[in-house]
């Protein structure tokens, strides 16, 4: 049994708080690792009570990074209760915000929050090891990251006014036309960005390249993986179905509607994090435990939607044989490769002659009690899932995070690294940055992801004047 603890607290360049606890025998072998999430904030619950069509407002406010996605997963939910079509240009302006915000994070978590292992090495000064360190050293690679994070925040700011919770995405459309104006300036950002991405392919694969076999086997497990695709298996972000596939590449399930995804997945709490464990219900927990995000979005897709990122596309799967790529840190390659499909994507709607038309809403009341939203978030598959009463308001909320859904993943991956690199308590900074940074190439959003549906855990320690625990109480 483990006596020994090393705790890692805080988790540093992530989204939120959480620690890392990492149980050693008494020879320095790692013999279990958790990641604990420490933050809870309940949206589902002070939802309820709110009118349906409330939502799609008020939650994009769970999260800065990633609020269109909620806010886009909310309305889809809530054109579902409403039964309602969304016209065409409605849902080109919501791509294009959209794909914005895959910028926007993808942006952040590479340049700002990754590369630092990268340009300066795990084993660096810490105090150097940041953003900071990154702008006084490698200003261009610095400025490229804030430049590509701005261009996001443009496309959501010139479709709404706003470049965060722009309110712009609302049930039945969206709030205002694209002007002739702001399509031009918006499509001249694309060479630029198209230039800020090749400087980031560049600098991944000469550190996958100098490290091939190290990050080969980073963190690298086993899992089924969840995205959604089209009808052909094309790799989409805003409108596909949901498809499962085996770490061998044989699908699991194909071409689920959204709408039914409880009959698929399940969430299990944990006794010692907010965070709980999803999994695909057929194979049960932990053999049904998945991975969503830009890595299995990746493994799950047949073919790339543009050209740019098809040809990358084909370089990533051809990595290991066409089969799934288990490696944690890959996802750090699948982000830029859904950067380049953004980016050709914002330029393929941007010349479409119907993105600026002005028929840009639909209108209808509650048709349904029952509604359910999904869409692709930086991080994972997204769903809101929601319950009304006949007058339309909410007796139910689930939204089931992307974050979430990669709890399990999170925590082999801590495992994983830990067995690799920290043996005994006498043990390096850089050995538990390497912890850390698995955690990262998930690129989690906790304040997203805590839950108020099920069992939540809580741990209450009673202590003396002198700090020692007298009792703990633990749910």
């Amino acid at each position: 049994m483990a006596d020994k603890t090393i705790i890692i607290h805080p988790v540093t360049r992530v989204e939120g708080h959480a620690k890392i606890t990492l149980q050693l025998e008494d020879d320095g072998r790692v013999t279990d690792a958790r990641f604990h999430v420490e933050e809870f904030r309940g949206f589902e619950k002070f939802c309820e009570g709110r009118h349906f069509t409330e939502m799609p407002i008020i939650t994009p406010r769970i999260c800065g990074i990633c609020p269109v996605s909620h806010a886009v997963a909310s309305a889809k939910a809530c054109e579902h209760i409403m039964a309602v079509e969304v016209p065409p240009t409605a849902t080109l302006l919501r791509r294009l915000m959209h794909l914005g915000q895959m910028f926007s994070s993808h942006a952040l978590s590479f340049f700002h929050l990754s590369s630092p292992d990268f340009l300066f090495g795990w084993d660096s000064d810490p105090a150097r090891r940041n953003i900071l360190g990154i702008a006084e050293k490698f200003p261009d690679v610095a400025r490229r990251g804030i430049r590509l994070r701005k261009f996001g925040q443009e496309l959501s700011s010139r479709l709404s006014g706003k470049k965060i919770h722009n309110g712009a995405v609302v049930p039945g459309g969206v709030t205002q036309p694209l002007t002739e104006e702001n399509r031009a300036a918006l499509l001249a950002w694309v060479p630029e960005a198209k230039e800020s991405l090749d400087v980031a392919l560049s600098l991944y694969k000469k550190y996958w390249d100098a490290n091939r076999k190290e990050m080969e086997a980073f963190a690298c497990f086993d899992t089924l993986y969840l995205g959604t695709v089209r009808a052909d298996g094309t790799h989409e972000l805003y409108d596909g179905k949901l498809r499962w596939v085996h770490p061998d590449g044989k699908i699991a399930a194909d071409q689920v509607d959204p709408n039914r995804f409880a009959e698929f997945i399940a969430e299990r709490p944990l006794a010692y994090s907010y965070l709980k464990a999803p999994y695909f219900k057929p194979l049960g927990y932990p053999a049904g435990i998945y991975r969503v995000g830009p890595l299995a979005r990746l493994n799950v897709a047949s073919q790339m939607p543009t050209p740019w990122a098809q040809k990358e596309f084909e370089n990533f799967r051809g990595m290991t044989g066409g089969r799934p790529i288990g490696s944690s840190f890959a996802f750090h390659h699948a982000r830029i490769i859904e950067m380049m499909t953004s980016v050709e994507q914002v330029e393929l709607i941007l010349n479409d002659p119907h993105v600026t038309s002005t028929e840009i809403r639909s209108d209808a009341g509650r048709n349904r009690n029952e509604g359910v939203g999904c869409s692709e978030a930086p991080r994972g598959t997204l769903f809101h899932h929601y319950q009304v009463d006949p007058n339309g308001i909410l007796t139910g909320v689930n939204l089931l995070i992307a974050t979430g859904q990669n709890n399990p993943s999170m925590n082999r991956a801590v495992l994983e690294v830990a067995k690799t690199y920290v043996n005994g308590v006498d043990v390096k900074e850089g050995a538990l940055n390497r912890v850390e940074g698995a955690i990262r190439c998930y690129d989690p959003c906790l304040s997203c992801s805590t839950h108020a549906v099920g069992a939540m855990p809580l741990l209450l320690e009673i202590t003396d004047s002198a700090g020692k625990v007298l009792r703990q109480i633990k749910r």
